[in-house]
């Protein structure tokens, strides 16, 4: 499902494993750190496509702190950047992104 136009008014911890999300438009969403982690959508993470050519990501061992969340902040009016416990932070969360990785009960029984 592809959501237009919704932005959050409230981005908060809400436990050691888990953020929530308020959107203007109600919904409150709740996301996984390993979900958000798992679904980094860096080159890096997911691999790119660059002039007809696909590039896939390199794996990496798990390290330390790669589920903690350290610090996040807003880029421009349309993403997220996250900063995990493990130093990556090259990950780009649109706001459309956060909201498809939400994991209420109503966003699961519509999957």
């Amino acid at each position: 499902m592809r959501i237009l136009h919704v932005i959050p008014t409230k981005i908060k911890s809400s436990s050691q494993d888990q953020i929530s999300i308020q959107w203007d438009d109600g919904h409150l969403s709740v996301i996984s750190l390993r979900t958000l982690r798992n679904e980094c959508p860096c080159a890096g993470c997911q691999g790119e496509t660059v002039l007809l050519k696909t590039y896939l990501p390199n794996p990496q061992p798990e390290m330390p702190g790669k589920y903690v969340l350290k610090g996040a902040q807003q880029v421009g009016s349309y993403a997220l950047q996250i900063t995990w416990g493990d130093g990556h932070a090259t990950g780009l969360y649109t706001w459309e992104k956060l909201r498809s990785l939400c994991e209420c009960e109503e966003c699961l029984k519509r999957t």
